[in-house]
């Protein structure tokens, strides 16, 4: 065997290692909550005859993922009576927002949105806190799990598991609301999160990589959050690291800003949830797992720079099919499949490549922390421009508006040619390939 397949063979293998099984089941724990707050949730509400702007506005509902670094350093700091004791750290955190999650989702399948919208909002709210909550413990065991060489493989196999759960809280979720109803469908949703607990309960604590060195001069707030920042800006500049976080807000504006409006689309194009269901959701998401697992073997192989361009490059492409799509202005099966197909491939490449270049950040003295301030950053600004996104499809149409969402990932790829050439000394993507 040459060297360039056994290249190829390690970067594989590294998926038979216990703490990847453990990972994906961690990934479907914390994708399961995401579209039935966002994606799956506007379907319901536009099939009740909420109004677009309405639908929109409540996608800011996820801007409690943005802002989770504000709580980070108690989830890193703070041990929780008892739990600590009998499941470590990041474990005992991890089931508390799984338990939280639970009860927000039932809560969720007791709502009527025609009747009391704004009940399905703080509903839908907290369980975007629980799910921010957990995916603040569960990133910061991710990390501490493995060492940086396998911190890719970890994301693919996060991501994977991720894209399992959305396929369970979309079509699994829209096939059982079509049968039996949103309180049925929600009920159920509810009781998987079972699944997460129960990984919870059996995985393995990990032991962090580097102590924590208390600095007696600080106050406790200040060595939770400010310690974190400058240990950022220290190690990659001010020039560089600001450039840095304006890359990861800029990175994934393009998938966050069309997010809530996917399914108000197939809905107003005259797609039944059948139809959502097994095309959009089911097919489209299988293909996303794919592209998971290459995003994975291409980060190893390539380096994380050529996955990020290339994954900026295929969302541009498949919101221009989007645009195509619309323009058609007719229900079209095979023209859904096919867009969604080139969809999903690509933000399974955009996400896996953007978690690998972030967790090659963190430092291993603030884990949780830093890589919850970076998924923060990377979010807010797509989660604002979320918000507004009912509006622009009612000023200038579904098809200018996906070509509109396209165009956002451009200011993305200047910055990530900027930081090439800017971070190569500093191995800022690790192997460039």
């Amino acid at each position: 065997m040459n060297g360039t397949k056994r290249g190829w063979l390690q970067a594989i293998l590294v998926y038979r290692q216990p703490r990847m099984l453990s990972m994906l089941f961690l990934g479907f724990s914390a994708g399961l909550p995401f579209y039935l707050v966002f994606q799956t949730l506007s379907a319901w509400l536009r099939q009740d005859g909420i109004e677009r702007a309405t639908i929109g506005m409540l996608s800011w509902v996820g801007l409690i993922y943005s802002i989770k670094f504000l709580w980070s350093p108690v989830v890193d700091r703070v041990p929780l009576p008892v739990l600590q004791r009998l499941l470590g750290r990041r474990r005992s955190w991890m089931l508390l927002a799984q338990i939280g999650i639970a009860v927000g989702l039932f809560k969720l399948s007791l709502s009527d949105p025609a009747a009391n919208v704004l009940g399905v909002a703080l509903a839908a709210l907290f369980v975007a806190f629980c799910a921010a909550t957990q995916d603040i413990a569960v990133d910061a065991w991710r990390i501490e799990s493995a060492p940086q060489d396998e911190q890719g493989a970890m994301a693919a196999a996060y991501q994977l598991g991720y894209r399992v759960a959305l396929i369970t809280g979309s079509a699994g979720a829209l096939t059982i609301a079509a049968g039996f109803g949103w309180q049925m469908s929600y009920t159920t949703m509810a009781a998987l999160v079972g699944v997460g607990v129960i990984t919870t309960l059996l995985t393995r604590e990990p032991q962090p990589q580097a102590p924590r060195v208390a600095n007696p001069k600080k106050s406790q707030f200040a060595d939770a959050v400010v310690s974190p920042l400058l240990d950022f800006f220290g190690r990659y500049s001010w020039k560089l690291g600001f450039g840095i976080l304006l890359f990861m807000g800029c990175y994934r504006l393009t998938d966050f800003t069309m997010g809530s409006m996917t399914n108000p689309f197939y809905i107003d194009q005259g797609y039944t949830l059948v139809q959502i269901a097994t095309v959009v959701k089911f097919y489209g998401i299988i293909m996303s797992m794919i592209g998971v697992v290459i995003g994975g073997i291409v980060i190893a192989k390539l380096g994380v720079l050529r996955a990020l361009v290339l994954g900026s490059c295929m969302i541009m492409a498949s919101n221009l099919g989007f645009a195509l799509l619309a323009a058609v202005g007719k229900p079209t099966i095979i023209g859904l499949a096919l867009v969604n197909s080139l969809d999903f491939l690509a933000i399974a490449m955009h996400g896996t490549s953007l978690i690998a270049f972030l967790s090659g950040l963190t430092s291993p003295r603030y884990t949780a922390t830093q890589y919850a301030l970076f998924s923060s950053l990377y979010a807010l600004p797509g989660k604002i421009l979320e918000g507004f996104s009912g509006f622009v499809v009612d000023a200038i149409g579904y098809s200018c508006f996906f070509v509109y969402t396209a165009s956002l990932s451009i200011p993305g790829l200047l910055l990530l040619f900027w930081l090439a050439r800017r971070g190569r000394d500093r191995a800022l993507f690790g192997r460039l390939g």
